[in-house]
């Protein structure tokens, strides 16, 4: 009991943990916080749903500041979504988060991960070149920003 309220009132690390469809609304809100176009509150608890999906969630008490997506089928896994509270950026919970995603999908069989990313993305591009990512292919004009401007998305690979 102590150590349940230790962590709900605890102002330190954050709680890394797997995700569940109960975090399926706190996941949408951060995700259409995050992106251009965000996924719905029905997207996410799809996901959530599915067998082939993995998703890791932080936490800071009981705020969501954090989560990972992914898919995996026949030994692949793609990376489907990472985001971050912008209030909690540059402190180590994206690396936190992926480290511990990636050490997941090799225990259930992954041997390779993949994932798009916009170009111009520059922080996680850093995240993913250090965690051992190289890029394998681009698709021209696959993302959008508010302003209508096109980017490419880089494709991703990193052998597990």
């Amino acid at each position: 009991m102590i150590e349940i309220l230790r962590r709900l009132f605890a102002r330190g690390e954050p709680v890394l943990a797997q995700a569940a469809v109960r975090d399926a609304a706190a996941i949408a809100a951060l995700h259409g916080a995050s992106f251009h176009r965000g996924w719905s509150d029905g997207e996410i608890e799809r996901m959530l749903s599915d067998r082939d999906v993995l998703a890791h969630r932080s936490t800071s008490g009981r705020r969501l500041i954090g989560f990972i997506l992914s898919r995996l089928i026949a030994g692949e896994a793609e990376i489907l979504s990472v985001a971050v509270a912008s209030s909690r950026r540059g402190k180590g919970v994206a690396r936190r988060l992926l480290d511990l995603h990636l050490r997941r999908l090799a225990g259930l069989g992954a041997r390779a991960v993949f994932l798009e990313v916009d170009e111009d993305n520059v922080p996680a591009r850093k995240l993913y070149r250090r965690a051992g990512f190289r890029e394998v292919g681009r698709r021209d004009g696959y993302y959008q920003d508010s302003k209508g401007r096109s980017t490419a998305a880089l494709v991703l690979r990193r052998d597990l």
